[in-house]
This record gives C-alpha cells, sequence and structure tokens, in this order.
C-alpha cells in the first residue's frame, strides 16, 4: 500500500459556484455567478483564510486578493453530468455520471401520483406546487392543522418534499408515509431524486422548521468510490446530508447535522478522531437558506463566517491529512428564479506538504475528486475521472 495520505477531509460548499459553466446556456443559465455576484452584493467579501489558499488565483473575486504564494493547490470543475442538482453533483464527485437528469416538475405532481399519495397514506393532498418551504407552510399550515392534509410542495430540484406539523403528524407517521412515496416515485415515470419530510412546529403566524428533516434519496445508480473503500474496509464518515445523498451507500458512520456551523463542529470533531478514510461534509445552509431564497446579503454572511471558521481546521490538518474544498452546483442568489445554476465549481486541495500552491489543469468532470481519493487509497478507480494525486503531492 502506497497511499499519500491516511486521511481525507472532503468538504462540499453546497451551491458555491464560482462562474457560468460552457453550457450554462442549454439550462438557461447564462451570466450566473454565485461567488462574483455576492461579492459585488457586499461590496467585497472577506474571506481572508479562503484567500490564503488561492480562492482568487482560480478567478479574481471582489474584495478577495490572489495570493501571492497560495498555500493549497488550485482550479475549477466542470460537471460532466445533464443535471445541476445536489444528488447529480455529488454522484458524479464519487465517479458516477448521470446521462438522464432526474425529473421536475414545475407545473407540481401528475393528479395520477397526487392521487395515490391519499390512498396509501389516508390523508389529503394540499399544495402541490413549486413553493419555498417557509412561505407555503405559512400559506397552508393552519389548513394542514385544521384538516391533517399533506402540505406537499417541490422546487427547481428533482424533490418531492411533505410537510407537517409535528403535532399533527407525529414523526414517525410522517417518515413512514416518505418512504411509502419513496417506494412510489423511484422508478419511470416519475424518477424523483428525493422524497423529503419536512417538520414543523408553532402557531398560525409563528411556524418553525424543525431540525427533524429526512432525506429519501435513490440509491446511486452504481458504485462508487465509497462503496469501494467501505468494501476494503476504510472508514467513511458522513456528516451532515450526506449519507441521505447516498442512501446510506458506502457510509461506515453517518451523523446528522443541524446547520453550517454544526457541520464545522462534527467536522472539527472527525480531524481529533483517529481514523483511516474519508470523512465527507456538505455545508448545506448556503444552497437552502440563501441561494434558493435568492438572499445575497445571507449568503455572503455565511461565506464570511465559513472563512472565520476554516483556520481552527487547518490547524488540525495533520501530515497525514488531505482537504479538498469544492461545490456540487452552483446557485446564484442574483440569478432568477430560484433554481440551481449551471456553473464551475471551485477545487481547493490543502495539506501541510504544500510549500507553494500551483494551479491545477481545469477538471472536466467531477469525477476527478473521487479518482483521486481512489488513488490514494489504492481501490478500484471509477469508470470517470482522473486522478491529480500525482499533481498535488
Amino acid at each position: 500500500m502506497n497511499e499519500s495520505f491516511k486521511r481525507v477531509f472532503l468538504v462540499v460548499m453546497d451551491s458555491v459556484g464560482i462562474g457560468e459553466a460552457p453550457d450554462a446556456k442549454d439550462f438557461n443559465d447564462e451570466g450566473a455567478d454565485t461567488l462574483g455576484h455576492i461579492a459585488e452584493h457586499m461590496q467585497g467579501l472577506t474571506m481572508p483564510n479562503m484567500a490564503s489558499l488561492g480562492l482568487s488565483n482560480i478567478r479574481e473575486i471582489k474584495g478577495i486578493s490572489p495570493a501571492e504564494q497560495p498555500k493549497a493547490h488550485y482550479t475549477k470543475m466542470q460537471e460532466a453530468s445533464v443535471g445541476k442538482d445536489t444528488m447529480t453533483g455529488h454522484w458524479e464527485i464519487m465517479g458516477l455520471r448521470m446521462n438522464q437528469p432526474f425529473r421536475t416538475f414545475p407545473e407540481g405532481f401528475p393528479d395520477d401520483l397526487v392521487q395515490q399519495i391519499e390512498e396509501k397514506t389516508g390523508r389529503k393532498v394540499i399544495g402541490n406546487k413549486p413553493a419555498s418551504g417557509t412561505k407555503i407552510i405559512e400559506e397552508l399550515g393552519k389548513e394542514h392543522m385544521d384538516t391533517g392534509a399533506l402540505i406537499v410542495y417541490t422546487s427547481a430540484d428533482p424533490v418531492l418534499q411533505i410537510a407537517a406539523h409535528e403535532e399533527v403528524v407525529p414523526l414517525e407517521e410522517l417518515y413512514e408515509i416518505c418512504e411509502t412515496v419513496r417506494e412510489m416515485t423511484k422508478d419511470e415515470p416519475y424518477m424523483i431524486g428525493r422524497i423529503i419530510a419536512r417538520p414543523f412546529v408553532g402557531e398560525p403566524g409563528d411556524f418553525n422548521r424543525t431540525s427533524n428533516r429526512h432525506d429519501y434519496a435513490l440509491k446511486p445508480f452504481g458504485r462508487t468510490v465509497m462503496s469501494e473503500m467501505k468494501d476494503e474496509n476504510y472508514d467513511v464518515i458522513a456528516l451532515g446530508k450526506i449519507s441521505d445523498i447516498y442512501d446510506g451507500e458506502g457510509i461506515t458512520e453517518a451523523i446528522r447535522t443541524k446547520d453550517n456551523n454544526d457541520g464545522m463542529d462534527k467536522l472539527l470533531n472527525s480531524l481529533d478522531q483517529s481514523f483511516h478514510g474519508l470523512s465527507f461534509l456538505n455545508l448545506v445552509d448556503f444552497d437552502a437558506k440563501y441561494g434558493h431564497r435568492r438572499d445575497p446579503q445571507g449568503y455572503g454572511e455565511a461565506l464570511e463566517e465559513f472563512d472565520r471558521q476554516l483556520p481552527e481546521v487547518l490547524d488540525k490538518i495533520g501530515d497525514e491529512d488531505l482537504l479538498i474544498i469544492t461545490a456540487d452546483h452552483g446557485n446564484d442568489p442574483i440569478h432568477h428564479g430560484t433554481d440551481h445554476t449551471r456553473e464551475y465549481v471551485p477545487l481547493l486541495v490543502y495539506h501541510n506538504g504544500i510549500k507553494e500552491g500551483k494551479e491545477l489543469p481545469l477538471r472536466q468532470t467531477f469525477s476527478d475528486i473521487g479518482a483521486t481519493i481512489a488513488d490514494n487509497f489504492d481501490v478500484k478507480a471509477p469508470k470517470h475521472g482522473q486522478s491529480f494525486l500525482d499533481d498535488i503531492k
């Protein structure tokens, strides 16, 4: 075994794109630029730690100076799959390529599916339209409490979300309902990427979603690098919604998180642990709280908060550790609609042995990360992706 690193820490800053991809026009995303537009809105982002790694060396971002001697190797990655959702991006990172996109439902779900849900659950369905989760709860929460009907809604993503008050539909029942709907929608004609339980509490006028959200994803259609690692007895620690995204496949330990700050705390905890393999974190707030809600101010403040937390992470990186920071798609809060955006994503690769970071070649697929991790641990390489392990030593 000639592995270079004993532990790899992979951090996905959910939706932090770095400029429109060459095929952005095909996705109605011309001009999208998540980081660039947020920086302009903030009149410059204050992110000195990401700056020191080389974020603005990838492409200059207002307020973030390019580093004269970057601490990390840096480049950007282009998505090869035909989608721009969370599952597609994450699955590609671990070596799978989606050639057929998941279905979205901009007009709501078909009547026959709604009827099946009502028949199987014994509860009526209200809503059935694309909506912000907080707004549809404000709109229909009282009716839900009065009738017990399920609030069903979607977004620009391939998701079916079911919101219910925890005192009206107990969590156990809501989870069972979501599992039932998952079975109904995993194949054609629906092909829905995720079913999401969205529990909330409170009274009309003062509803709040709880941290008891649960995602029911499709299982990956093929073996991921994580599956290969698990089979070779490496640790694969999933932080945040990573376990949901891969439906538990290839994971040895799953740890839930409440928000970005909790995610960073859990990452620090894993840095303190003795393990051999991968610690994989998704920071969902950038996407869910700020991108989809088109809140550039909140997004910018969350990015700056992440940057302030980064030194503690870097201080704990040992000589046998590799840190990879990237994203899974864009979600430009200045762009039209509330959809993800087809963008390049940043790639920053850090370890203690780097004297001066260099620019890596542009990556043609997110799967280069999976290929690199497979190469490091000497497990079966994915069908897609090229390892950059030799370029970063």
